[in-house]
């Protein structure tokens, strides 16, 4: 069997010698796309012939491609998220996809709660201010004592549970695949509406799919707090962004932080004209440990395939 792996993804093996090391140590050869931008469907079809193996960070592999691949036997999506790639067109094209949940998780539940934190006490308006030469106060509001809601509580949701309790949050969540609060975290599992209603902060952690695709819209902002604030670390597309902005513009929601849009970058997006926004670019899981941690497991799982495990 040839043994070399297609690497697409940017981030793949560049903090750290280890993930590469991996690979070699196998004989198996790594071979990069150039180029910072996304492939297009034609470039990745000739880019990918005659590799079984993938490594992919944002591209989108979609049902042409996977058709169009016929040497293609494994995708190794270099992060969590598999709204990218076509499943349905792999499992027909016999073609197995990984990924690597939960390896950077501590670094996104780390990032959303910076947002949390940004959005609450202004840091990044009275930061610009202060860079125009401003120095007038900046009044925010409180974290602590605050209700915090999650959608979702999987592995990133439960660990910004855990930085929530540090600042004595009452955090209640929804998650139609958790019944009970995991590790006897005092987290008080509610209907999604209740959720919506009781929080003042609320955070998104669901994958995007046909159930969850503008999960956050009109009529779920309609039943939150006055002056509450949505976070968005999962995927643009849960959150419905126009009516985030007139909420936003109206004052009904107060403040939001998102590391991801549904467009990126969100170019001509009304958000970015909005002081009372701040827009990350989908670096949550960028952290030197994460990168490092995310890329040696994308490294095993193309070694396993190799060796028939």
């Amino acid at each position: 069997m040839d043994k070399k792996v297609l690497i697409t993804s940017r981030s793949f093996g560049s903090v750290g010698k280890e993930p590469m090391e991996i690979l070699r140590q196998h004989g198996i050869e790594a071979h990069f796309t150039k180029g910072p931008a996304l492939l297009s469907e034609d470039e990745f079809i000739k880019a990918l012939s005659g590799f079984k193996a993938l490594i992919v960070g944002n591209d989108k592999i979609t049902a042409k491609v996977l058709a169009h691949s016929p040497d293609l036997a494994i995708i190794c999506k270099h992060g969590t998220g598999l709204d990218n790639i076509d499943i349905k067109a792999a499992q027909t094209n016999n073609v197995t996809v990984t990924n690597v949940p939960a390896t950077n998780a501590d670094a996104v539940a780390d990032l959303t709660f910076g947002l949390m934190l940004d959005v609450a006490r202004r840091i990044s308006f009275a930061v610009e201010t202060v860079k125009q030469g401003k120095w007038a106060k900046v009044t925010g509001v409180d974290l602590c004592f605050k209700s915090l809601g999650l959608i979702g509580l999987g592995a990133i949701g439960k660990r910004v549970a855990k930085r929530a309790f540090g600042f004595d949050m009452r955090v209640v969540a929804f998650d139609p695949m958790v019944e009970n609060a995991p590790d006897g975290l005092p987290i008080e599992m509610l209907p999604f509406e209740e959720v919506l209603k009781q929080c003042d902060f609320l955070s998104l952690h669901v994958p995007l799919n046909n159930k969850t695709k503008n999960l956050i819209s009109y009529k779920e902002m309609a039943m939150m707090k006055k002056g509450s604030f949505i976070i968005n670390a999962a995927r643009g597309g849960v959150l419905d962004e126009q009516a985030l902005y007139e909420n936003l513009i109206s004052g009904h929601i107060r403040g939001a932080g998102l590391d991801v849009t549904e467009n990126e970058p969100p170019v001509g997006s009304p958000l970015l004209d909005l002081d009372n926004v701040t827009i990350v670019p989908h670096m949550a899981s960028h952290s030197i440990e994460a990168i490092n941690a995310v890329s040696v497991a994308c490294a095993k799982n193309v070694v396993r395939f190799f060796s028939g495990a």
